[in-house]
This record gives C-alpha cells, structure tokens and sequence, in this order.
C-alpha cells in the first residue's frame, strides 16, 4: 500500500518543488499553490522551513530567494547509455528502411508493367511479381520471427529510460536558462566573455543536440505503429 501523500503546507510545497524541478521564487510558488489555501506567509514559512533542513536548494540573489528541488534524487543522463539507445533505434530503423525498399521497388515494377504491356502480358507478369512478393514477405515475416536483434519488452524498456533521459536533460535545459537569465539579468559583463570565464559549455557546444536526440525517439515509436 501506498504510503499517504503529505498535506501539510511543508509537504505540499516539498511536492511542488520537486515536480517543477526549476529555480522558482516564493511569489509563484505561493500563486500556483492557492488553490490548497495556503497564504503567502505560511508557503514562504514552508520554503525556509524546507530550505533549512536542506530538503530543497536555495541561493540569494540580493533580497531575493530562489528556491529548487535537490538534484541529488534525480537519476542524470548517462552519455554512453543515450549513444547505445541511439545506436539500437538506428539499426531497427535501418531494416525496416531496406524492407520497405524492396516492396516499394517490386511494387513500383507492378505500376510501371500495367502501364505498357498487353492485358495477357500483365496477368502473366502480375502472377510472377506476385509469386516474388509472397517470397519477400515470407522472408521478411521469417526476419520478424526469427532474428529478434531486440526483444520487445527490451525495446519498451529502453524507450522508456531514453525518453525519461530526455525529460530530464529538457528539465536541466530550462532550469539553467532561467537560472542563467536572472542571473544575467542586469550584468554589465559581455555574456559570451562570462560564460568563457565561467567554464560553461552548452550542448552544441560539445556536439549534442535534445531535438535530434528527441525526433529519434519519435521516429522509432513513428517506425513501430507502421509495422
């Protein structure tokens, strides 16, 4: 059985945090929260409380708090297991590519025969090309059957993992703009010259990209309903 979900204002708020995962201010923390009744004061009072017995983050930006959730709970991305997922997806995507290739040409032929030949011609050619259909289905449903590279379960597994890494790695992607907006709001400093100094590297800047990494996801999932 489930354990009982907090309702206490520390607990609701605790909540909110961590679902948010983004640095977030009291202001918007206690109007998101208003329809729990909780007033301003007792989320601020929840906040520090939460703050101080370190179950969430906080830094001060001259009179204001920014509060975010513990990125110590959370499960980070992992280089090497994005590439072998990216790996996989790509070699399932590639065979399905090469049998839609050799039905597409075998049917393009069919087209391309009832357009020219004679009605005896075509009937004779239709049951040849029909015969070297019914050849590359069996073969292809004996691929299916009997070369399984992944099993289904293992397929939806990793899926699942890629596409929770992704969530995370788009979370991660936000909460550093914001965090990197307030941060720069009013500085003076040239930002590019201040993210050198500082040592920052954002994704492009080591060869990664989260829309590339997210359309594989949805081409894979695109590649299993057609099946």
């Amino acid at each position: 059985m489930a354990p009982k979900a907090d309702s206490s204002a520390e607990g609701i708020v605790l909540n909110f945090v961590n679902e948010q995962n983004r640095p977030l201010n009291s202001q918007y923390v206690a109007d998101y929260l208003q329809k729990f009744n909780l007033k301003k004061a007792a989320v601020q009072k929840a906040l520090d409380t939460l703050a101080d017995t370190g179950r969430i983050s906080f830094k001060e930006y001259g009179k204001q708090k920014i509060y975010i959730a513990r990125q110590d709970q959370f499960d980070i991305p992992n280089n090497e297991e994005l590439n072998r997922m990216k790996e996989e997806n790509a070699s399932l995507q590639q065979q399905l590519q090469e049998q839609k290739k050799a039905i597409g040409e075998v049917e393009g032929e069919i087209r391309t025969l009832q357009s020219n030949l004679t009605l005896e011609q075509i009937w004779d050619r239709e049951a040849k090309l029909r015969k070297e259909v019914k050849e590359i289905e069996d073969k292809l449903e004996k691929l299916r059957g009997g070369v399984t590279l992944v099993r289904p379960e293992d397929r939806k597994a990793v899926e699942n993992m890629y596409s929770e890494k992704l969530s995370q790695w788009r979370r991660r992607k936000r909460m550093f703009k914001d965090l990197w907006d307030a941060i720069t709001e009013n500085s003076p400093k040239d930002l590019k010259e201040f993210k050198e100094e500082l040592g920052i590297e954002y994704d492009e800047d080591v060869g990664v990209n989260l829309q590339s990494n997210s359309d594989l996801l949805q081409h894979g999932k695109k590649r299993l309903r057609g099946q």
